[in-house]
């Protein structure tokens, strides 16, 4: 009977610690607030680019 539960145990242990099926996705996960926090980072730089334009094309009209 003992063998009988250890085998049991073991193969519960294997379908749950074995298990890669959710991998990936957190993978992809990682990779999506990776590149969203590049843009966060980035957007300051072409918001004030943008913001140099509009002001030189203000002051070159009035």
């Amino acid at each position: 009977m003992k063998t009988l539960l250890q085998s049991v145990y073991l193969k519960a242990y294997d379908r749950v610690y074995n298990n890669e099926e959710g991998q990936d996705l957190v993978e992809y996960a990682l990779t999506i607030v990776l590149v969203a926090l590049a843009c966060v980072a980035g957007i300051n730089g072409v918001a004030s680019a943008i913001n140099n334009v509009f002001s030189n094309i203000s002051t070159s009209l009035q």
